[in-house]
């Protein structure tokens, strides 16, 4: 159990499936837009059931807040051919997607009795749960289910998703490794263990360190990237971003030995090594300077690889299939971390408007970031309504068009505009990932 998630965790319980709906008007006016938050924690932790999510001033900009539970982990993502071979569909995993499908059928059918408008619900989420939100978008099953998304710093294709038979294979693993038959019997002793067993288990004997989405025909029917590349994800206006720093901290923290980095990358990228071995500045024998923004070479590396150039790839795709796009960057740390920078999760305090006093986003808050926490709400909320983050008195934000625009929040809390976020990097992670479609 990570520091982070410690809280949620000694809170939490299986029997997790409740959504929270939050609003500022009571009774409401008018139907409200509502935005329906997915929260982060790699599918595997977190919760949406504390006042981070739920105390804030989001909801003080006209929108209606609904955060939604979902299984995780073992219970959300965990497949195996007995329970492919029980279900209708011939599938299994992706039991965490099916329950935020589920609860954005509720909120479809429901919300309008809580002063929400069932025609003009957003999706949003943050790590996995922008992840997850992507994948929503390519989900035939959530089809027409939510009219517009907002991914921050996730998105559906940083990892390729295993295909079911392989999935089934991993869960077959875990029971294995349990000391516990195949096929339906090792599946009805697996059901007889209790959840704090699972979870001790799965933490101290598994060769599996994490159960995540697959392609599992029902749910998700083909590998997401192909989905956007074919311009056959939702058809809604999508606003997406990154943080500066991402993952330069944790544990996907890359080689920095300047061999072992240039290995590394030469290995992913191959053919493409030289272009991309240049763009940061590893074709000599040392490394070269940390970037004031971004870090060293190898947190570049790290955020660049798992979430900024897919969610750049991500976004390209979307724009080009004629969809309203737009991208920002959060370059602002978290008051008190200067150092390391803005890192991964450094946007919720803002976009919540909450300014936690504990755990790893908690900071000396000011003035300033209030007032972005204003401006990036305002953003969130316009597009929550209209698919455009500008109104009347906003910095202007640029669509993300062929120049790939972005704006950029910056650590004095103002807004520049900037074209091609990283596209050194990211140009040679695009067209290593087109390669890869088409073989």
């Amino acid at each position: 159990m990570a520091d982070w998630n410690r809280h949620d965790a000694e809170a939490g319980k299986e029997d997790c499936l409740f959504l929270n709906v939050v609003t500022r008007v009571w009774p409401a006016r008018q139907p409200l837009p509502v935005m329906l938050w997915l929260h982060g924690g790699g599918n595997e932790g977190g919760s949406a059931s504390n006042a981070f999510y739920n105390g804030g001033t989001l909801v003080n900009h006209g929108v209606l807040l609904v955060t939604v539970n979902y299984r995780l982990g073992i219970f959300g993502f965990f497949a195996h051919p007995a329970l492919s071979a029980e279900s209708s569909h011939q599938s299994s995993g992706n039991y965490g997607l099916m329950d935020q499908i589920l609860a954005l059928r509720w909120v479809h059918d429901n919300i309008a009795k809580f002063g929400g408008d069932p025609n003009s619900i957003t999706v949003f989420g943050e790590s996995a749960g922008a992840i997850d939100t992507s994948l929503l978008m390519t989900s035939g099953l959530s089809k027409n289910l939510f009219q517009r998304a907002i991914a921050e710093s996730g998105t559906s294709f940083g990892h390729p998703l295993l295909p079911l038979a392989a999935a089934e294979q991993g869960g077959e693993a875990f029971a294995a490794h349990l000391n516990l038959p195949a096929g339906a019997e090792g599946l009805k002793q697996l059901r007889q263990l209790t959840a704090p067993q699972l979870l001790a288990l799965k933490s101290s004997r598994s060769p599996y360190s994490h159960f995540g989405a697959d392609i599992d025909g029902w749910v998700i029917a083909r590998q997401p990237a192909s989905v956007f590349a074919a311009g056959e994800e939702a058809a809604i206006p999508l606003l997406f971003g990154t943080t500066a720093r991402e993952l330069g901290a944790s544990s996907w923290r890359m080689p920095t030995v300047p061999d072992a980095l240039r290995k590394n990358i030469a290995v992913y990228f191959g053919e493409l090594a030289p272009r991309a071995l240049a763009a940061y500045g590893l074709t000599g024998n040392a490394l070269p300077d940390d970037d004031p923004i971004y870090g060293a070479a190898a947190d570049q590396w790290a955020a660049d690889l798992i979430i900024r150039c897919p969610a750049t790839a991500q976004g390209s795709w979307h724009s080009a299939a004629h969809h309203p796009t737009y991208e920002f960057e959060l370059a602002h740390a978290i008051p008190g971390q200067e150092a390391q920078g803005a890192i991964h999760g450094a946007d919720l305090p803002y976009v919540f408007g909450y300014f936690p006093k504990w755990g790893t986003i908690a900071g000396s808050f000011a003035d300033v970031d209030i007032q972005l926490s204003n401006l990036m709400e305002s953003y969130w909320t316009n597009f929550a309504k209209t698919g455009n983050p500008n109104s009347t008195g906003l910095p202007e934000w640029p669509p993300f068009d062929v120049e790939k625009k972005y704006i950029r929040f910056q650590q004095d809390g103002k807004v520049v505009t900037l074209t091609s976020l990283r596209d050194g990097p990211c140009g040679v992670y695009r067209a290593s990932l087109a390669a890869q479609l088409v073989h």
